[in-house]
């Protein structure tokens, strides 16, 4: 299973216009992606509400994984999105 560990970039943290880039992006995927923080347990990246409770703030590091065939360009697309400041 592909995993990629990324801080996250936005200085709101996973929340509110990150989150719901995000989110789109995952859902788009051809697999299921997943989210972590801090060892915690995964969540869906697809779901806007998730990543709101994720609770992952700017300068976190977050674990995204996938599973399945195109995993690891789901993986690779949506922690290019986190490593990105979407507030600048």
């Amino acid at each position: 299973m592909p995993e990629r560990r990324v801080t996250v970039a936005s200085k709101v943290g996973l929340h509110a216009r990150p989150a719901a880039l995000v989110a789109k992006a995952a859902a788009a995927q051809p697999v299921a992606v997943s989210i972590a923080k801090n060892g915690g347990a995964p969540v869906a990246a697809g779901s806007v509400l998730n990543l709101m409770t994720l609770g992952a703030a700017f300068g976190d590091e977050v674990v995204i994984t996938a599973e399945g065939e195109g995993a690891q360009a789901a993986v690779d697309a949506i922690a290019e999105l986190v490593a990105t400041d979407h507030d600048a």
